[in-house]
């Protein structure tokens, strides 16, 4: 669990490799045309470009020496007709690779999202939630240039060095040997710096996900914070977060300029030799048209190869933020439907557990041997201390987590063989987070029957008791209510997420702490609702207020994984056994044990 906190690097499980590729051009591929249409734009346009300084030496060697003022007007125009054609055709091509670039983000960005829907419990459970969103926005965004227009520029620029080279040798094949001359040298030095320059951007990769989780994570608990006057604390460590980062960045930076540096320095000792050596060894010396053409060349050879350093640049940047990207899309999706998962009618709600064991981490059961039969309709509640098993018994009901060993069963049909969507559907899930999202009252209701009519919100709301509340509010059922329930307290929380949970009409009912955060009134209140609403419905109560539970069909008192006891709460109270002490640890004084 080291890797749950915001001052911990994560590691990479899978570097990029050729699999990576292959998924980078999967988002490519779906925009091949526009790509294609792209690159034959830039390389008509970069080609007919190149020949200006052909063009410009013609002039000064032919056309002005003659006084052939015909030849020159036409040289001109002709220049004028590629510079054109050289800035229009790149502008097409820049509205063509911004709207691929944005498709690819939009690509990218929802199947990453629609991916991360997909993934067990466990992987929240394993990561902090800032170092899960800093992948679906800021890396994404940081990668989608690279895809689109990096690797069209990548083409063209090869495109361009070829031409060059041509027109070079056109010109002067021995200035042009002089120009090429320095290469060999730049290739060596950027594939010395390639391995430190891709980790230098990892970490700041690494960075910039701790830096990300520890602001989601201050900003959840800023009235925590605020309450223990923790403002000081917590200012020291994202200064030291925020100083590491800084670091981390500017060594990056430091690495990836010298690539840049390297190549600028050669390209202008060369550019100086190429006319040293048309000036002084040439012989004859070369004309004025020559020198100004093959310095034009020369200067036009080496800015492709910078414009390629910087590609390279920002190649190896975005590698460290696409292996993130793609180490989250090649999570195994551990629940998921098996081949040939059949739809599962609709149930009366006998539930079967035989023989289940089950580990999260395969070092400790965390069940063993679970054997309990639910018939329709009867209500089950599981008590025990902390860490005994009843939340993973509801689990694996709800398939959160395959079952590992025996079977668990809905009317005969195992659950790890019916569809996830099936499944769920026709069971009401409440966990002890009742989460609220940002929007009104009656669409966090209406969140457990998407086209429930106001009506049936209204309906649900006043079988749980929570109409009084609701209806007190400024707007009633249509009040905003802030992300997490922002403004509600948390009584109120649990009663909207117990009527979004209760609208969706389950046949088995899935509960687990429903009333944690119920004051007693209220709870007395919500009782009455659940005993209408538990009728005919098979529902499985996790609850450490035993009072709660007392009138359940069956009480199942679980703890080291293993069922201990079972029965009504009057037998187990009569055994005097773990659910009798229990019971007694609650309410130690006889008059509230009959009160409650």
């Amino acid at each position: 669990m080291a890797r749950n906190r915001y001052d911990v690097d994560e590691d990479l499980k899978e570097k990029f490799n050729v699999r990576s590729l292959k998924l980078c051009g999967r988002y490519i591929g779906r925009y091949k045309g526009q790509m294609i249409a792209a690159l034959l734009l830039s390389g008509v346009g970069s080609v007919v470009g190149l020949a200006g300084p052909l063009l410009m030496q013609k002039g000064l060697d032919e056309a002005i020496p003659r006084k052939d003022m015909g030849c020159l007007l036409w040289l001109c125009a002709l220049l004028a007709g590629t510079i054109l054609v050289n800035i229009g055709f790149n502008a097409i091509r820049t509205v063509i690779v911004a709207k691929v670039g944005q498709n690819i983000i939009f690509d990218i960005r929802r199947d990453l999202f629609e991916h991360l829907q997909k993934l067990p419990f466990s992987y929240y459970d394993d990561r902090p939630q800032g170092k899960i969103l800093v992948r679906v926005v800021q890396y994404v965004n940081n990668v989608s240039d690279v895809m689109s227009n990096g690797i069209l520029n990548f083409l063209i620029e090869i495109i361009n060095i070829v031409f060059i080279i041509f027109y070079m040798f056109r010109v002067s094949a021995s200035l042009a040997a002089v120009t090429v001359a320095g290469l060999p040298a730049v290739a060596a030095f950027i594939w010395f710096l390639k391995p430190r320059q891709h980790r230098a951007w990892e970490e700041v990769s690494n960075t910039n996900s701790n830096m990300n989780a520890y602001i989601q994570e201050s900003i959840d608990g800023a009235k925590v914070a605020q309450l223990f006057n923790c403002g000081r604390r917590n200012r020291n460590k994202l200064n030291a977060l925020l100083k590491r980062r800084y670091q981390k960045w500017m060594h990056a930076i430091y690495v990836s300029n010298t690539v840049w540096v390297s190549v600028e320095t050669v390209s202008q000792i060369i550019f100086s030799m190429v006319y040293l050596a048309g000036a002084c060894w040439m012989n004859p010396m070369a004309s004025f048209g020559v020198l100004l053409s093959m310095g034009t060349y020369a200067s036009k050879f080496w800015q492709p190869i910078i414009n390629l350093g910087n590609i390279y640049n920002n190649f190896i940047n975005a590698v460290a933020y696409l292996e993130r990207i793609f180490e989250t899309m090649n999570e195994p999706v551990a629940v998921k439907d098996r081949p040939g998962a059949k739809e599962l009618p609709p149930v009366a709600g006998e539930v079967r557990f035989e023989h289940v064991g089950f580990s999260y981490d395969n070092s400790r059961k965390i069940l063993d041997d679970i054997c309990l039969t639910a018939e329709p309709g009867e209500s089950i509640a599981l008590v025990g201390p902390t860490g005994a098993g009843k939340t993973t018994i509801l689990n694996l009901l709800s398939r959160f987590y395959n079952v590992e060993e025996g079977k668990v069963l809905i009317d005969g049909r195992s659950v790890m063989d019916v569809t996830l969507h099936s499944l769920r559907s026709q069971m009401g899930i409440m966990m002890q987070d009742s989460f609220i999202f940002s929007g009104t009252v009656a669409d966090n209701i209406r969140y457990g029957k998407l086209d429930a009519t106001d009506a049936e919100v209204v309906r649900a709301a006043k079988a749980l008791r929570a109409d009084g509340f609701i209806s007190g509010m400024r707007k009633g059922y249509e009040t905003e209510v802030q992300e997490r329930g922002g403004g509600l307290s948390q009584g109120q929380k649990q009663l909207i997420a117990f009527a979004r949970t209760l609208l969706a009409d389950p046949k088995i009912l899935v509960l687990d702490e429903a009333t944690s955060s119920i004051d007693t009134a209220t709870e007395r209140l919500v009782q009455q609702g659940i005993a209408t609403l538990l009728k005919g419905r098979t529902s499985f109560i996790v609850a450490h207020r035993l009072s709660t539970i007392k009138s359940c069909s069956r009480i199942l008192y679980v703890d080291s994984g293993r069922i201990m006891e079972s029965g009504t709460h009057d037998e187990l109270m009569a055994k005097k056994g773990y659910y009798y002490r229990l019971y007694r640890s609650q309410f130690e004084d006889p008059e509230k044990a009959a009160i409650a």
